[in-house]
């Protein structure tokens, strides 16, 4: 189908990328999943972590969408999915105004979950925002200078699954608006249950930097795969991967969970296949399956643990 082809609706559809919104999805489900088996689960707060989440990925999908092309990083060449600014599909001004309007939309969501949080969820939303539209726009686009890696892992990880059980509790154990975190609210159980879902979300970044490195390299985007070559991130996503794995051993050995944690242990088969996948391949007919398969991982493991981690 060529671009002509696309509706208007599939465009937007595309903007949005809504193979990416396991990213999302992910670290609210186990951030619930730890709640829950805490009995601190609270309904609203999480229904409102999650749509303020799948927000603001749909927002710095469509900032990369036109941040990307604007800059030049986007050309003919380029293997991956189309992108609807560098294609011609939606006018730059118009993608522009609906991050805009997305990133609003994600702000009104969280004024809900600032209420509930207080301080700690006011400065986490506008740091998440910021930090979604400096990752390939402002001065100092973050994916353009080998920072992208360390965004995802502490945005679409630590914080996401912490936050989520954090707004939770807070609402069970804190007044509303609490100005600190208050006591109970962060746990050693949170934080390292987030570790896995920053892992594979970073590795779905690993695959997007591998296949496009070629094309990055010629556009100035100086990510982590054009500084240091092939073999780095091929390292990088397979020490991803063992340590999604280590972490429902953790929980186990610790006693801080029962041995439903190991749930995501079913997804190993999946998880070595892309790993040798990404270990060989270089070509974007191989690397977009794979990619695809990490996101299919990242949300199967997710739902997995979010359920070991309820019982």
């Amino acid at each position: 189908m060529s671009v002509q082809d696309v509706s208007m609706t599939k465009a937007w559809v595309m903007a949005a990328r809504p193979q990416t919104l396991p990213a999302a999805a992910a670290p609210v489900l186990v951030g619930v999943g730890i709640a829950w088996g805490n009995g601190v689960f609270a309904f609203w707060p999480a229904i409102a972590a999650l749509v303020g989440a799948l927000l603001i990925q749909i927002g710095t999908n469509f900032a990369n969408d036109y941040y990307d092309a604007i800059q030049g990083a986007d050309t003919e060449a380029r293997q991956g999915f189309t992108r609807v600014t560098q294609s011609g599909l939606i006018a730059p001004p118009t993608v522009k105004r609906a991050m805009y309007l997305t990133f609003a939309a994600a702000i009104a969501v969280g004024t809900y979950l600032v209420y509930v949080g207080g301080v700690p969820i006011l400065v986490i939303g506008l740091l998440s925002v910021a930090s979604g539209i400096a990752y390939t726009g402002g001065p100092y686009p973050l994916g353009y200078h080998g920072l992208g890696d360390l965004f995802v892992f502490v945005f679409f990880g630590l914080v996401a699954v912490t936050g989520t059980y954090y707004v939770q509790a807070a609402s069970l154990l804190a007044g509303s608006f609490p100005i600190t975190i208050p006591p109970g609210t962060v746990t050693l159980q949170a934080i390292v249950a987030s570790l896995p879902i920053a892992a594979i979300s970073t590795n779905i970044l690993v695959v997007n930097n591998v296949r496009d490195r070629e094309e990055d390299a010629t556009t100035g985007k100086r990510t982590l795969a054009v500084r240091f070559g092939y073999r780095f991130c091929r390292a990088e996503y397979f020490a991803f991967t063992a340590l999604a794995y280590a972490v429902p051993l953790w929980f186990v050995a610790t006693g801080a969970a029962s041995i439903a944690a190991l749930l995501p242990l079913l997804t190993l088969p999946l998880g070595v296949s892309v790993v040798r996948t990404v270990l060989t391949e270089t070509a974007g007919k191989m690397l977009n399956p794979a990619l695809e398969r990490t996101g299919k991982l990242l949300a199967l493991y997710a739902v997995l643990f979010a359920i070991g981690l309820a019982i």
